[in-house]
């Protein structure tokens, strides 16, 4: 697994084995962030479901500023600090080891990191069927289209197998949609209107 293209370009990055996450390849990549204009202007990012931080750490090499990676996984959160490590990139980051089912995304501390322009939404194949109300993946969606979270025009990126069903909550509205061999990406931009939920602080 590696970077594909900017300032990390080439650069290796380490997975996690087995089958707790799914390492995206070279090609689906370029085909996503071709999608997405290529080079990123400074965005600040959300990688959700992060794994060992593949898609975010290849937004923060096209030009994003920042990246808060969200990864419930012990190992896989322990790679994924690796990664950051090696790159020289722990300023421009932040690792949280949380339940995205729980948490508010807004990590203590560093304000200056969101709300987010871009947010990637990785959930396991198998929890794609629970975007639906009331399910708390579908609440968690919810939360990130708070104007204290992301910013008034944020994009978000969901990738499922190819065939899935689900239902998005109705303040990201629906764009464009890729495929790639066995998954698709579909790309929603946020709807401008304040959304009330109760926060879920948890310090990273």
């Amino acid at each position: 697994m590696r970077i594909v293209a900017g300032k990390f370009r080439r650069r290796k990055l380490q997975s996690n084995p087995g089958d707790t996450t799914r390492p995206i390849t070279d090609r689906a990549k370029e085909l996503l962030f071709e999608n997405l204009g290529g080079e990123l202007q400074g965005e600040r990012v959300a990688d959700v479901f992060a794994g060992t931080g593949t898609i975010g750490l290849e937004a923060l090499s096209r030009g994003a500023s920042s990246v808060v990676f969200f990864e419930k996984d012990r190992q896989a959160h322990e790679l994924l600090k690796e990664n950051v490590a090696m790159l020289e990139a722990t300023d421009e980051t932040v690792c949280w080891k949380i339940d995205v089912l729980r948490t508010s995304f807004r990590p203590q501390g560093v304000d200056h990191l969101f709300p987010y322009d871009l947010i990637f939404f990785d959930p396991p194949y198998a929890m794609v069927a629970d975007i639906h109300p009331p399910t708390a993946l579908y609440k968690s969606l919810a939360r990130l289209a708070r104007d204290a979270v992301s910013s008034n025009n944020a994009l978000l990126v969901l990738r499922t197998p190819k065939h899935a069903e689900f239902e998005m909550p109705p303040l990201w509205h629906a764009g464009n949609t890729y495929e790639v061999s066995n998954m698709k990406f579909f790309l929603y931009r946020k709807q401008a209107e304040n959304i009330e939920t109760t926060d879920i602080e948890t310090p990273p």
